[in-house]
C-alpha cells in the first residue's frame, strides 16, 4: 500500500538555528513580515530579538501578538485583518504551538478566502497558504513541521482538527537557545506532548517503518532528558535533545496521525480551555490501557524505549510496564494526578464523549471505541 511522507522542505535544528534561518528568510526575497506569537513572548524581548535580526537584514515586521493558549477562530480573524491592512507577504509564526497554529489558520485563509471554520477536516483547502516560517520555542507540539492545526471555533466550544497539507511552513527552526527560558511547568507539558505524539504514532494502524523509527527514537530521547529539561532549564543539551525529540515525535504523528488521547484532549481543551500537553499526559496512560487488548506488542516496544527490561516479560506484562513508566515519568515532571484537579466534571463526560469521536474520525487509533467506552476513559482518568 502507497504512502505519503509531509514533512516542511527545509528544518533547521540545533543552537544557531535562528540566525542561519534569517539568511534563508533573505533568500527567500520576502521583505513584509507579520510575526504571530503570543504576548508573554513580547514581555521577556524574545520577539524584539527576531524582529531586530530581521531589520538588519531589511525585512520589515508587524506583531500579532493576540495569540491565546488555545487560539481561536477570532484570533485568526484578527490577525487575517493586521495581515491585510500591512499587506505583508508572508507569516513568521514565533513559538509554540498556538502561535503555529493561529498562523497557519491566518495563512490558510489568506489565500483560499472565507473563514478557518471552512476548512475544518481533511484537505479541504485547494490553494497553498501564504508562505510560513515557523520558529519554535517549545519541545513539544512539533506543529512548526506538521499538517495540523488546531483551532477553537468559540461558538461551538470545539477544537476544530484542520488536517491539510497546505497548512505545512516552508521553513521550520528549532533553536535551542529559545528554550531556556520556558518555566517547568511548560517544559513538561509540552514534552509529554511530544511523548503523546510518538506513542499514538507507534501505535496507530497508519504506522510504517520510517515513522516507527522517528517514534521510538522520540520516545528514547524524551525518557532521557525531558527530566533534566524541566528541572534544569538552562542545560542546553537536554534542550537540544528535547528539541530533536519533538520534531522526531513530529515527523512520526505527521504522516501516521494520532488517536483517541488527542481527540479527547481537544474536547478538554475546547470545553474547559485547559493546556493541552496536560490533558494529553493525563489521558495517555488510560487511552493505552485500552489500545493494549489490541496491540500489547506495540505498547512492549514503547516500554523497551523507555528503559524498561521486558526481556523476562510478555508482551501483555510489556505493554502493563509501559502504563506504568508512562504514569512514573509524568509524576516525576509533576504533571496533576487526575482530571478532576483540572476541573472536569462528570457530567459533562457524556458531551466531551460524542464530540471525542466526532473529531477522532480523522484519526488512526488500533481499536475503535464506542460511547460508552469513551466515557469510560474519561471516567477513569478522572
Amino acid at each position: 500500500m502507497a504512502t505519503k511522507f509531509f514533512i516542511p522542505s527545509v528544518n533547521i535544528l540545533g543552537q544557531g538555528s535562528v540566525d542561519e534561518a534569517i539568511n534563508d528568510i533573505k533568500a527567500f526575497g520576502f521583505t513584509k513580515a507579520l510575526i504571530v506569537t503570543d504576548k508573554p513572548l513580547v514581555s521577556i524581548g524574545l520577539v524584539a530579538r527576531v524582529q531586530d535580526k530581521l531589520n538588519t537584514q531589511g525585512i520589515e515586521v508587524v506583531i500579532f501578538d493576540g495569540v491565546q493558549p488555545n487560539p481561536t477562530t477570532g484570533n485568526v480573524a484578527a490577525g487575517l485583518e493586521l495581515l491585510t491592512s500591512n499587506q505583508c507577504d508572508f507569516i513568521i509564526s514565533l513559538g509554540g504551538g498556538s502561535p503555529h497554529d493561529c498562523a497557519k489558520g491566518i495563512a490558510l485563509v489568506a489565500t483560499n478566502g472565507g473563514q478557518i471554520k471552512d476548512y475544518e477536516g481533511v484537505d479541504v483547502s485547494t490553494k497553498p497558504q501564504m508562505p510560513l516560517v515557523a520558529i519554535n520555542t517549545t519541545a513539544g507540539t512539533a506543529s512548526e513541521m506538521t499538517r495540523f492545526c488546531i483551532i477553537t471555533d468559540e461558538a461551538r466550544h470545539i477544537k476544530m482538527a484542520i488536517v491539510d497539507k497546505n497548512t505545512t511552513p516552508i521553513l521550520s527552526v528549532n533553536d535551542p537557545e529559545l528554550m531556556l527560558e520556558k518555566p517547568a511547568s511548560l517544559t513538561a507539558a509540552t514534552g509529554m506532548d511530544a511523548l503523546t505524539h510518538a506513542i499514538e504514532a507507534y501505535v496507530s494502524i497508519a504506522a510504517n517503518p520510517i515513522t516507527d523509527a522517528c517514534a521510538v527514537k522520540a520516545i528514547e530521547l524524551i525518557k532521557a532528558n525531558l527530566v533534566n529539561a524541566v528541572k534544569k532549564g538552562d542545560d542546553i543539551n537536554a534542550r537540544e535533545n528535547m528539541a530533536y525529540a519533538q520534531f522526531l515525535a513530529g515527523m512520526a504523528f505527521n504522516n501516521a496521525s494520532l488517536g483517541y488521547v488527542h481527540a479527547m484532549a481537544h474536547q478538554l481543551g475546547g470545553f474547559y480551555d485547559l493546556p493541552h500537553g496536560v490533558c494529553n499526559a493525563l489521558l495517555l496512560p488510560h487511552v493505552q490501557t485500552y489500545n493494549a487488548q489490541v496491540v500489547p506488542e506495540r505498547l512492549n516496544d514503547v516500554a523497551k524505549a523507555m528503559g524498561v527490561d521486558v526481556s523476562s516479560m510478555s508482551v501483555e506484562q510489556g505493554a502493563q510496564a509501559a502504563i506504568e513508566a508512562i504514569k512514573t515519568l509524568s509524576a516525576a515532571v509533576n504533571i496533576p494526578a487526575n482530571l478532576t484537579e483540572l476541573g472536569v466534571k462528570a457530567e459533562d463526560i457524556p458531551t466531551l464523549a460524542d464530540n471525542a469521536l466526532k473529531d477522532a474520525c480523522g484519526f488512526t487509533n488500533p481499536k475503535q471505541a464506542t460511547h460508552d467506552e469513551i466515557c469510560q476513559i474519561f471516567t477513569n482518568a478522572l
